[in-house]
């Protein structure tokens, strides 16, 4: 379906909880927010139907965000259910991988096609600070798990953040080196627990160009610009959600956990689509996406105009 401005949308974000054990420094306070009930969550069915709903809209390709969506009890099936939708015909996953190594093989069998792992920095003691848990070691297995479970294409999404991990692009991006996967570099962005943060925070994707000067563009892959140096197995990835504006090419929307379709990340606009089924559920999602805004207003200045914080609305 196209939305009011002509973009093709075939792409749903859904959230399954907003539950997480990690606390990014910035997604979340160190103790936490208050949390959904789980009568507030939508159940697997309500998922399941929510997508057969976006499915017959056109959307092709699901992620399943969170939260952590590997703390969601059953995860594995709702991976087979979402997969066997009509009209499906990509099921990822964004996870910060420090569950995901028991699980890597019963979700590559269930038929997620791909994941990308949260990984801000290599530095345990680093990735203790900023996620305020000592589980590095636990999300490196993942990403080794994941490879023997046979996931290819995985990306590792970095936030960059200045004064935390800005003296660490090139050891990251080196992940793309010996390994057959892309490094994404992502902009910090103004919302949640960041959004007064000081300026010197936010750092331009532009700063792993001057990292590592041997990267060379080879083309776009969504929202990311990708970059390849000689010799390497994978690629480097720039998303620049604040410096460079993609809203003319989205092609996605969001649906929190519990049930509400943002038609932008950065837009206060949500549609409850809790307790609708069948063609109510359809015309309320076709709405929704009629009413994608042409862009948002959110730079290096202006903090995003969302109502929620990012762990409430699926990464």
């Amino acid at each position: 379906m196209h939305d009011d401005f002509g973009r093709d949308i075939r792409y749903l974000r859904l959230s399954v909880t907003d539950r997480c054990n990690c606390r990014c420094i910035y997604c979340m306070p160190e103790h936490g927010v208050p949390m959904l009930s789980r009568a507030d969550i939508l159940s697997f069915e309500e998922m399941r139907g929510i997508v057969a709903a976006a499915a017959s809209l056109g959307v092709q390709k699901v992620r399943l965000t969170g939260g952590e969506p590997l703390v969601r009890r059953g995860i594995v099936d709702l991976v087979g259910m979402v997969a066997a939708v009509p009209g499906i015909e990509e099921v990822d996953m964004t996870t910060n991988a420090t569950l995901l190594a028991p699980v890597a093989k019963d979700l590559r069998a269930a038929r997620l096609t791909r994941l990308n792992v949260s990984l801000d920095t290599l530095n345990a003691e680093r990735y203790a600070r900023i996620t305020r848990r000592d589980s590095l070691v636990d999300a490196l297995a993942g990403l080794e798990a994941a490879h023997e479970a046979g996931f290819s294409n995985t990306k590792v999404n970095c936030v960059l953040v200045g004064g935390v991990n800005d003296d660490e692009l090139r050891t990251m991006a080196l992940l793309a080196c010996d390994h057959d996967l892309t490094v994404r570099f992502i902009e910090l962005m103004r919302m949640g627990a960041c959004a007064r943060w000081p300026k010197g925070c936010f750092v331009s994707a532009d700063a792993v160009l001057d990292a590592v000067p041997e990267l060379a563009s080879v083309g776009k892959e969504g929202v990311s610009e990708l970059y390849h140096a000689p010799g390497w197995r994978g690629n480097v990835g720039l998303i620049r959600s604040v410096t460079h504006r993609f809203c003319s090419s989205c092609d996605r929307i969001r649906v929190t956990a519990d049930g509400r379709l943002k038609p932008c990340l950065h837009s206060s606009v949500e549609v409850d689509l809790r307790g609708l089924t069948g063609q109510e559920l359809v015309e309320a999602m076709r709405g929704g996406i009629a009413s994608k805004p042409r862009g948002h207003r959110m730079d290096d200045g202006r903090a995003s105009d969302s109502a929620r914080p990012m762990n409430e609305i699926g990464g």
